[in-house]
């Protein structure tokens, strides 16, 4: 008991004010993307997505598992990448139908556009966090939200809904 409240009372709590704090902080990392895209011509939908794929051409359905969002947000913002030029579809030995998408020389340079913008705001953001150790315990503490998250919904697709 921490100040006379039971904890299985203040976990929900707890719950409830994490959850909250995410979804602004998911706003807030959008705007931040809108406003550090929009000078190279992309949004931060396109930002997302071309970064998905920076590394390794990725199907629409790996890039969408990656981001926690749906295959069908994914294919609208790659296919736009495409009709933009700033990405191309590749064959995919490994499937048939589902495609990879890949950055093209223009994607790549609007990417590289941004970078200068994101050093600046992230050295920002770390110095007000205290420095970059703090900025990695954030990280830290986020990873370890997210893999709890994935092995509880992994754990309840296996129960039955009641």
């Amino acid at each position: 008991m921490t100040d006379g409240v039971d904890e299985a009372e203040r976990v929900p709590a707890l719950l409830s004010g994490t959850a909250l704090s995410v979804f602004r902080l998911n706003g807030q990392f959008l705007a931040v993307s809108e406003r550090l895209s929009r000078p190279a011509g992309l949004t931060a939908a396109r930002w997302q997505v071309l970064g998905a794929v920076l590394r390794e051409p990725l199907p629409v359905a790996g890039i969408a598992r990656a981001m926690g969002i749906t295959r069908q947000s994914v294919q609208r913002v790659a296919d736009l990448l495409v009709d933009a030029g700033l990405a191309e579809y590749l064959p995919n030995p490994a499937h048939r139908r589902a495609k990879l998408l890949t950055p093209t020389e223009a994607g790549l340079t609007a990417v590289r556009a941004i970078v200068p913008g994101h050093r600046e705001f992230a050295g920002q953001l770390a110095e007000q966090l205290g420095g970059a150790a703090a900025l990695s315990e954030v990280l830290a503490a986020l990873s370890r939200l997210t893999e709890a998250l994935d092995t509880l919904e992994s754990g309840a697709m296996d129960t039955p809904a009641s």
